[in-house]
Parts: C-alpha cells; sequence; structure tokens
C-alpha cells in the first residue's frame, strides 16, 4: 500500500507543478541540447505511452456520450478546427506574411488536437470531465484527416508539406496508442488504470515531460539564433491564446441554458492543444522555425489556464456571495 501511495502521491505532485516542469523542461532542453539531441528518437515512444494512458480512462460508451451531444461536438469541432486556425492566420499574416514559417508555427497550434491537459483543469474546476474526456478522445482520433485537411485548406500548394505521411505518424503516435488504451478499458471493465495509476500516472508525466525535454533538444541550435523577431512571436502566441480562452467563454455564456454545455468545458476546450503532438509534427515535417510558435505556446499555456481557472474561481465566489 505505500508503493501504491507513493506513485499517486507522485502523480499528484506532477499534476500540481507541471506548468513549473514544463517551462523548465523546455529550458533544460535547449541548455542539454548536444547531451539529449541524440536521444530524440525516442519521442514517438514517450508520446504513445502519454497518450495509452489517456485511451486508458475512456471507453466506447464515452465516446458514444460526446456524439449525443452533436450541438455540443460541433461547437467544440468549429471553434478549434476552423475559427481558430482562421484567427492564427490572421494574426501570423499581419505581423509576418502568410506563407512565414512563423505563420505556419501559429495556424499549427492551432490546428492540433484538444490538450490532454484540458480535463484536469475541467475537473479542478467542477466541470463535466467525463464529456471533456470523451471530447478530447474523439478530437485526438479525428486529427490524422482534420490537421493535413486544414493545413491543405488554408495553403493549399503553397507550403511544401507530405500530408499522407503526417497522416501516418498521427495514426501511430496518437491515434492506435489511444485505440489500444480504450480497447483495455473494455476489456478490463474499466479497471485497468484505477489498478495501474500508481504506475501508469506517473509514468505518463514523466513521459510528457520527456517530449518536451527531447523536442527542445532538437530546436537548441536553433534557438540560441533567436533575434528580436522571436519576441514578436511570442507577444501573437500571448495574444493567440488568450483569445482562443476568450472565444470559448463567450461561446459558452451565448447558450441558452436549456441546452448550456457542461460549465467550463468550453474555455479549457478553446484554449488547450496537445502541443507536444504539435512539436512533434512541427519538427518533423515543417522544420526548427516553424517549431518556434509551437515552443512559445508551450511556456504560456498551462499559466494562460492557470489564469483562466483563477477567474473562474473568483467568478464563482461572487456568486455564491450573491447567493447568500
Amino acid at each position: 500500500m505505500a508503493r501504491l501511495s507513493l506513485g499517486i502521491q507522485m502523480n499528484a505532485w506532477f499534476e500540481t507543478y507541471m506548468f513549473i516542469l514544463i517551462p523548465l523542461s523546455l529550458v533544460l532542453g535547449v541548455l542539454c541540447s548536444p547531451l539529449l539531441i541524440e536521444h530524440v528518437s525516442l519521442v514517438p515512444w514517450l508520446f504513445g505511452l502519454v497518450t495509452f494512458v489517456m485511451g486508458l480512462g475512456c471507453g466506447w460508451k464515452d465516446i458514444v456520450a460526446a456524439f449525443r451531444r452533436p450541438l455540443l461536438f460541433l461547437i467544440v469541432f468549429v471553434m478549434t478546427h476552423l475559427v481558430a486556425p482562421l484567427m492564427a492566420y490572421g494574426f501570423g499574416a499581419v505581423l509576418f506574411g502568410s506563407d512565414s514559417s512563423y505563420t505556419i508555427g501559429l495556424v499549427l497550434f492551432a490546428v492540433i488536437p484538444l490538450g490532454i491537459s484540458s480535463v484536469l483543469w475541467v475537473e479542478m474546476a467542477r466541470g463535466a470531465v467525463p464529456i471533456m474526456l470523451a471530447l478530447v478522445v474523439v478530437d485526438s482520433l479525428l486529427s490524422p484527416i482534420v490537421v493535413p485537411l486544414s493545413l491543405s485548406l488554408l495553403y493549399d500548394q503553397s507550403i511544401p508539406f507530405d500530408g499522407w505521411t503526417m497522416l501516418l505518424d498521427l495514426l501511430l503516435i496518437i491515434v492506435m496508442p489511444t485505440l489500444a488504451g480504450i480497447v483495455v478499458h473494455e476489456w478490463t471493465r474499466g479497471q485497468a488504470k484505477p489498478r495501474m495509476a500508481p504506475v501508469l500516472l506517473p509514468l505518463s508525466k514523466l513521459a510528457f515531460v520527456g517530449v518536451v525535454l527531447l523536442n527542445a533538444a532538437a530546436i537548441g541550435p536553433f534557438v540560441r539564433t533567436w533575434d528580436t523577431e522571436a519576441f514578436i512571436v511570442f507577444a501573437a502566441v500571448c495574444g493567440l491564446v488568450a483569445a482562443f480562452y476568450a472565444l470559448g467563454h463567450v461561446t459558452e455564456r451565448l447558450w441558452s441554458p436549456a441546452s448550456s454545455p457542461p460549465q467550463y468545458t468550453l474555455g479549457f476546450a478553446s484554449g488547450m492543444r496537445n502541443i507536444s503532438l504539435g512539436l512533434v509534427l512541427a519538427l518533423q515535417h515543417f522544420g526548427a522555425e516553424t517549431a518556434v510558435a509551437v515552443v512559445l505556446a508551450i511556456l504560456i499555456q498551462q499559466p494562460g489556464a492557470t489564469i483562466y481557472h483563477w477567474l473562474i474561481r473568483r467568478r464563482q465566489r461572487v456568486i455564491a456571495g450573491n447567493l447568500n
């Protein structure tokens, strides 16, 4: 029992300090690039472990539940894969030009699937965790079609990338491990993740940190050449992340009470992306310069979620005070 307790405590510690660990891993990866760069080939395996553990927490009934609220799913899909990429394209086109590697990076950041960490934040905000998890899983399963298609529609033939190779990569590093997790979930009747949680949960957090660390090592040589333009990219990513959170929050508030989505779901769904996946795709298909926006998003996304959560809690206290 002591070992089980230790594993759960380690996982809780990782979740509490992840917003600090990820930026630190990014910096450490860049600084230790010469030592770590030869291990970058491990990234797909580490990422596969993260997505497998995500799938373990979701069954087919959860997937079906997401489609039982088709309007919610449609709204999330439109926000994250239509409106958000257009916003990113507009931001980038104005600041850097439509075909700039920085703009491609902003668009890539916008079109990648929902981030698994959004489930954690929805839980802390006392939102609907099962529905958020189902949305993340379904969006991840659709990513081999959505991501290449979105980039092709926005850029046609103006940027060189192999959509079929990207589709295959997404199948291998996110869809297959997720499906494997779902199959194990069903086979064990949902008991696999609770029983293996003391080992798998902290291990998946370590794998997530490892993905960031090794990808940062891969772009280390390029980061050392950054100039003042990188600060403009940083400001653009800050503005974009804030705009995504605002888009989700405003959309949620506009719904009628009778058909309202699970509280606080749309804000985190719209604001958070699977950045580690974006970093893998940027480096494998576009190059280090395109990865700049994705790298900077790592520094912004978790602190942004922290701020949004603080605003939610503040609003909850105000409402509770008014009711009393």
